[in-house]
Parts: C-alpha cells; sequence; structure tokens
C-alpha cells in the first residue's frame, strides 16, 4: 500500500509566516533538558492521576469525530473502513473521548461522500451494513455513542429521485408544465423555468434546479410532505439500527430564501428525530456567528456547533495570537455572550464547543515561532474544556497539519511514518504533501510531553469533573484580566474553579474568596507547572489550574 510523503508546501510555509503577528509567534526562552521536563510533566500527571472518571450517560460528551476514509484501513486496499474503525475504538476510549461522530457512510460517487445516493445503505468502500451493525454493538459495549452524518439539504445528482426528476423534465413539451401525478419525484426539488441565485442549468433543456453549493448537489424541497416521509422512514431505518443522533450538515441552508421556513423544517426534523428516540443527540451545522445559528434554537434542537470558537480567526486563535485587545477576558467574555444570546430563544441547550473539522485548516498551522507546540496544546485546553459536548477532529490529537484545500484537512491518521504500517490510509486524491512536524501517533504516545499526552490529560479532566461540561458558567471578570480569565462551573451541588493562562507570560490570581482549597487538577504545556499556596494561584505560561 502506498502512501504519500507528507512535506509542508512553500506556499503554506509562506501562508504561516505572514498570518502570525505577535502572542505565540513570539520567542521565549531556552527549553531545560528533556530531563528536567519529564520531571515536572509527571508531576503534573501525578496530580491529575488522582482523579476518577465520573462519566455520565447523557448527551454532555467528548466526541470523536473521524472521516473513516483516512482513519484506519483494515483490508489494504488503502482506504478507511468501518472494521477499520472498530479496530481502534480502544484507541477512541482511551484517549477519553466517549462519543463518534463519522462523517457520511452512505453510497455517494465522492470520496467525501456528502452527495448521497442511498440514504439506507453504507457505502462499499466502508464496508456492509452487517459491518455497521458490528461497529455499533462494540461502541455501545465500550459506553461510546454513535453519531452518523445526516446530509438532507441535497442529495447526489446521481441520486435515483433525481435522476427519475431530470428524465421527466426533459420528456415535457416546451409549453408543458410538471405533474407530480406523474412523476412525484419532480416536487423532491426546486425546478423553474427562471434563472435564480443558487440554481444551475439542467443540461438538455430550458430549465434550471436549485442547487446552492455545486451542481452536482441538487437542493431537495424540504416543505415537500413526500420528501418529509421519506425522511422519516431513513431517520426511523438508521435509529433502528441503533444509532445515538444525528449531526445535521446545512441546517441553516434548508431554506435558502427564508430563515424562518429553514428553522420551521429544522424544527420538523428534530421533532421526527425524538418521536423515534426521545434521547437521541441532534447537533447542527450553521457556519455563521452566534448571533445567527442562536434563532435555530428555537427549532428545539440539542445543539448548534460553536462556529466563533472555531478555525484560525476564531476567538481561540485570535486570543492566543494576541490578536484580541483584551486577550483571556476576550475568551471568556465570548463564553459569556454566546450563553447569553442563544439562552433569548432556548432556556434548555448543550452547547457544541469544537475547534477544527473537515472543513477547516488543521489548527497545528495557526501558530508559528517559538510558542507555536504551547499555543497548539493550549488551544485544546481551551475548546476541550468548555461547557457542552466537546468535539475533537481525528488527528488534532497528535497536531497533524493541513490546509490548502480539502483533501489536505481530511489527510490519512498519522499512526507510523511507517507508510507500511497496519492500517495506514492513503491521502486523498488532491491532495499535496504537507511535512507532519509533529509526529506521529507511534512517536508520541509514549511521550508524557507530546500534544496527544496534553489532550489525553485534558479529556481526563474534563471527564473528571461533570461541573466542566455541565456546570452554570460564571465569569469571574474581578479576577481576569487580559492574561488570566477565572471561571466558578457549579452543577449538581458541586463547584470547581477553572484558572486559564492564555498568555506567554506568568501571572498570579488570588482566589481566596471563591471558597476551594485545593488544586486537584492542572495542565501544563511547558517545563513549568502551576502552583496554589494559600488561596493564590502562581499560573505559568500557557497553562490551565482547577480547583475544588
Amino acid at each position: 500500500m502506498s502512501m504519500k510523503k507528507r512535506f509542508l508546501t512553500a506556499a503554506l510555509t509562506a501562508a504561516l509566516m505572514v498570518s502570525m503577528l505577535s502572542g505565540c509567534a513570539s520567542s521565549k526562552k531556552d527549553t531545560q533538558s528533556d530531563t528536567q521536563q519529564a520531571a515536572v510533566t509527571t508531576s503534573m500527571e501525578q496530580l491529575n492521576s488522582k482523579n476518577e472518571a465520573d462519566i455520565i450517560d447523557d448527551n454532555y460528551r467528548t466526541c470523536y469525530e473521524v472521516f473513516v476514509h483516512s482513519f484506519y484501513d483494515s483490508n489494504d486496499d488503502g482506504i478507511g473502513d468501518l472494521n477499520g474503525l472498530a479496530k481502534k475504538l480502544d484507541y477512541i476510549q482511551d484517549l477519553g473521548c466517549n462519543e463518534i461522530w463519522m462523517m457520511p457512510i452512505m453510497p455517494s460517487p465522492s470520496y467525501h461522500k456528502y452527495d448521497i445516493t442511498d440514504y439506507e445503505n453504507i457505502d462499499p468502500q466502508y464496508g456492509t451494513l452487517d459491518d455497521f451493525d458490528n461497529l455499533i454493538s462494540k461502541c455501545h459495549d465500550k459506553g461510546i455513542n454513535v453519531l452518523i452524518d445526516f446530509v438532507i439539504n441535497h442529495t447526489s445528482s446521481e441520486h435515483p429521485w433525481f435522476k427519475a426528476a431530470s428524465e421527466y423534465i426533459k420528456s415535457l413539451g416546451a409549453d408543458e408544465e410538471p405533474d407530480a401525478a406523474v412523476c412525484p419525484y419532480v416536487e423532491y426539488y426546486n425546478f423553474s423555468r427562471e434563472v435564480k441565485a443558487g440554481y444551475n442549468k439542467l443540461q438538455g433543456t430550458d430549465w434550471y434546479y436549485e442547487s446552492q453549493f455545486v451542481d452536482s448537489m441538487p437542493d431537495l424541497n424540504l416543505e415537500n410532505e413526500a420528501v418529509r416521509a421519506e425522511i422519516d422512514k431513513i431517520v426511523g431505518f438508521w435509529i433502528d439500527r441503533g444509532v445515538d443522533g444525528f449531526r445535521l450538515d446545512a441546517v441553516i441552508h434548508y431554506n435558502d430564501s427564508d430563515e424562518t421556513e429553514s428553522i420551521d423544517d429544522l424544527a420538523w426534523l428534530v421533532s421526527d428525530i425524538k418521536s423515534k428516540k426521545e434521547d437521541a443527540y441532534v447537533v447542527g451545522e450553521g457556519w455563521t456567528t452566534y448571533r445567527e445559528y442562536a434563532k435555530y434554537y428555537r427549532s428545539g434542537i440539542d445543539s448548534m456547533f460553536d462556529f466563533d470558537m472555531a478555525q484560525q480567526d476564531g476567538y481561540i486563535a485570535k486570543v492566543l495570537n494576541g490578536l484580541s485587545n483584551n486577550g483571556a477576558t476576550t475568551y471568556a467574555n465570548a463564553i459569556t455572550d454566546i450563553d447569553t444570546e442563544i439562552r433569548k430563544y432556548t432556556d434548555s441547550y448543550i452547547n457544541a464547543p469544537f475547534y477544527t473539522n473537515h472543513d477547516m485548516g488543521r489548527s497545528a498551522g495557526y501558530y508559528n515561532g517559538d510558542y507555536a507546540s504551547e499555543c497548539t496544546k493550549m488551544a485544546q485546553a481551551m475548546n476541550l474544556l468548555m461547557p457542552g459536548n466537546a468535539f475533537l477532529y481525528y488527528g488534532e490529537e497528535i497536531g497533524m497539519r493541513g490546509a490548502a484545500n480539502d483533501p489536505e484537512k481530511r489527510l490519512g491518521m498519522l499512526w507510523s511514518y511507517d507508510s507500511s504500517a497496519e492500517g495506514m490510509c492513503d491521502d486523498p486524491e488532491g491532495a499535496g504533501n504537507v511535512e507532519q512536524e509533529n509526529g506521529s501517533y507511534d512517536g508520541q504516545k509514549d511521550d508524557p510531553y507530546s500534544i496527544y499526552n496534553f489532550v489525553k490529560q485534558t479529556i481526563s479532566i474534563r471527564n473528571a469533573f461533570p461541573e466542566i461540561a455541565r456546570g452554570t458558567n460564571t465569569f469571574e471578570s474581578s479576577l481576569s484580566d487580559d492574561k488570566l480569565c477565572v471561571f466558578t462551573r457549579e452543577y449538581n451541588g458541586q463547584k470547581v474553579v477553572m484558572i486559564f493562562n492564555t498568555s506567554q507570560e506568568s501571572a498570579k490570581a488570588d482566589v481566596s474568596g471563591l471558597g476551594v482549597s485545593d488544586a486537584v487538577a492542572m495542565l501544563q504545556t511547558s517545563e513549568d507547572a502551576p502552583e496554589y499556596k494559600d488561596g493564590i494561584a502562581e499560573m505559568p505560561a500557557y497553562s490551565v489550574l482547577i480547583l475544588k
């Protein structure tokens, strides 16, 4: 099995060099020896190892997003598959994640599979329905919930519904109008004789069809009752097979001309899902600002992805790159402001913090200079320790890189630098050569100072203290500044205090008035560890301290 060597392109190198103006691009003192670093890191591990996981069976989880194509190959064809994913469930569980979201797994003509041709089957590249059933069973045995990507904003142009509708349209006379009694599929989509925004011409006719993304993805008419009946059947099919919930693709595009109708379409779908599985978890993709996606909580959906915190221009990366006016306070205020906005529309919601996904450049490329490694780690803590159901994109836990195009954002998981190692996947077609300078999983797993072990430590803290994900969040603004932010999280009669130093300088926080006495967990990105004594927290650069 071949696998491309991954080297950083000159263009990407240049982009990274010019993108970082301050913050993590600044210089720092020389690091101490590996022996000194390991000794201090062990102290972090010793403190955190005293905590036992307190996993609650609800929808506040830590979710691992998987692109099956690029994750783990079980049959040596270079493409990841469901059986390969099943083999790596121990890895996902050991990392601390107790939920997986698989990008689309249904039959599709594309490598990414966001253009579906059969909603009740598995793409042959990935396996069979029996393989899916086996995966579900193994996940549930390990306490791992399963979300599948549900793409119903559009189908593939190769879907039988669209092919039937297209052939019928082509058969019409010049003055003849479509008749759903003759071909019901013609009303599954939006056809028009007029040229409209987001419409493409149906070749060989004077008709156009809505396809807001690309011409190979015709939009479904979700207000059509026959379409809704089809979706209802599909939802039941997957719930009957044991899925625990759905990631809904492109929900703000359900009706591109009417936001209210989009929300109504979403409300119908959420209600339909919940009617079949009351505790199903439903999270929606609405790639826009929180003031816009917050409105979609009127639908009754559990979660909307928190895009304002994500990618290179989100709050997390801006703070760590020194590009926000108020540093740590900017991060804290964003969490508070987003919560306030969402609560205008619902009293009950689960935030869905994420930092990167399959549509975004890998986060290791967001930082440059001497503090790049520290910022790469710290950003993961800032994401994974937010309230809600947190999401982690595969490969981020080892600091993979990739940004130039979509295939490069979805490279084969770097289990090893040995391209012939078991399970290695070929990169998707169209990916360039990207250097993975942070190392493979094999190279990081036994290094207590690696990105992998930092992420693992972070998730272990999240799992040990239910207050972190579920608690009522209070930003202690009087104790915070541009370097430090302090939160109180309270849940079920328990409270933790969380201190983040998001700067490259050490800082102190006097939290003696918050009613906590002991440091119970910490994260450090360098040789310096946080300390706590007599109500005073000594916070080295890019560190986190948890108190009870």
